[in-house]
């Protein structure tokens, strides 16, 4: 993931919004498959806060990328692991983003204690080996449609 968003620089509009254009092609892919689905945390969805950004950098939503997550518990929650760390990531890189640019998907992060509570749950969802290795799976999965959005 460092070598295909660490070129974009968070401080130039363009080089901005075209990371934001590339979030945009995977999060809401991933966030639609986990709101169809039942998965046992409070996650909250980023795809409005990044709607509103690109709307304040004067571009529209791209049409996401095609995603499929298989229907299984440990799935969703490997989808959510990186969707969540992503928000984690998010609010240390809103440091770095130009002034005067929009950052409300960045800062979108976590109230207190909500990634320990997030940590906290997965640890308690997995069951066993075959479980992590099927959240482990779905995790590679999301983190290459964000590979491929880059």
């Amino acid at each position: 993931m460092d070598a295909a968003y660490g070129a974009y620089r968070l401080d130039d509009r363009e080089s901005y919004t075209a990371f934001l254009i590339a979030h945009a092609r995977a999060l809401p892919a991933v966030e639609a498959q986990l709101a169809e689905r039942n998965v046992a945390f409070p996650w909250r969805s980023r795809r409005d806060a990044l709607v509103a950004d690109l709307a304040a950098l004067g571009r529209g939503m791209p049409e996401p990328l095609p995603f499929d997550l298989a229907d299984d518990e440990a799935a969703r929650w490997g989808a959510l692991y990186v969707t969540e760390g992503s928000r984690l990531g998010g609010m240390m890189l809103a440091r770095r983003v130009g002034e005067g640019l929009p950052r409300t998907y960045l800062e979108s992060g976590f109230g207190a204690g909500e990634w320990r509570d997030f940590r906290h749950a997965l640890d308690a969802a997995a069951s066993d080996g075959a479980w992590v290795d099927r959240a482990v799976a779905a995790a590679e999965q999301v983190f290459g449609l964000y590979r491929r959005a880059a």
